[in-house]
């Protein structure tokens, strides 16, 4: 569904993609893995439309949507959860969740029931604010908003940063739901190899904004995956 075809980025003179192509099926969840500063949140940006990239394509579902805003990808079923939630404090969780109706047409303005299944601690939570949630509640609440939008490409930045082990295994069985209901396909950043284990079903490990590895998760060696990840 999502095909990333030799794309560079820079900043300024800086290079700071060079060369990456990846694949996210549908059905299947895609880990991109690498130590801080590879580049990972730079890859997802651009993606998104967030930043441009200077060579490479893009494209979803078939179409290219190198050069569509980020509202016209999000429009095309492509949602974000970003790397520190980015929630609104002083909205209400509800409130919160509403903002995803933006690129809905208005026969779906409402809030699914499964977001509540998926996430019961937010049913009890409708009208507090959303600044005054932990940060692993902020976190469910930024993964059901951008659910709220009915995706077909999820992608995760980093769910599990500063996040309670407890939270993490409620975040890992969502992930895991999602993928086995075969209607989205989920590109997942990550910097923690298990929780990446437990959900992938293919790996693209990233050094200095390069692909170094990439494949089924079935078919790559645990010990190559994780030198590119120790420090």
């Amino acid at each position: 569904m999502l095909e990333v075809q030799g794309i560079d980025l820079f900043y300024g003179a800086s290079q700071a993609l060079r060369r990456v192509s990846l694949s996210a099926a549908k059905g299947e969840v895609t880990c991109v893995l690498g130590r801080n500063g590879v580049g990972k949140t730079s890859l997802l940006r651009t993606i998104f439309g967030l930043l441009p990239i200077r060579s490479g394509q893009i494209r979803w579902e078939g179409k290219d949507i190198t050069k569509l805003a980020p509202y016209d990808r999000a429009r095309s079923g492509l949602a974000l959860v970003p790397q520190g939630r980015e929630i609104f404090p002083r909205l209400t969780v509800l409130e919160n969740l509403e903002t995803g109706f933006a690129v809905l047409p208005r026969r779906l303005k409402q809030v699914p029931d499964e977001i509540y299944t998926l996430f019961p601690v937010l049913k009890n939570m409708l009208g507090r604010r959303g600044g005054d949630l932990s940060g692993g509640q902020q976190q469910q609440l930024a993964i059901a908003r951008a659910l709220v939008m009915r995706p077909r490409l999820l992608i995760l930045d980093e769910p599990t940063e500063g996040i309670q082990p407890s939270t993490i295994k409620d975040i890992e069985r969502v992930i895991r739901i999602l993928a086995a209901g075969r209607e989205m396909a989920i590109l997942l950043v990550e910097q923690y190899f298990e929780f990446a284990r437990a959900l992938a079903d293919r790996y693209v490990v990233m050094e200095r904004g390069e692909v170094v590895l990439s494949g089924s998760a079935g078919d790559m060696a645990e010990g190559d995956v994780r030198r590119f990840l120790t420090v």
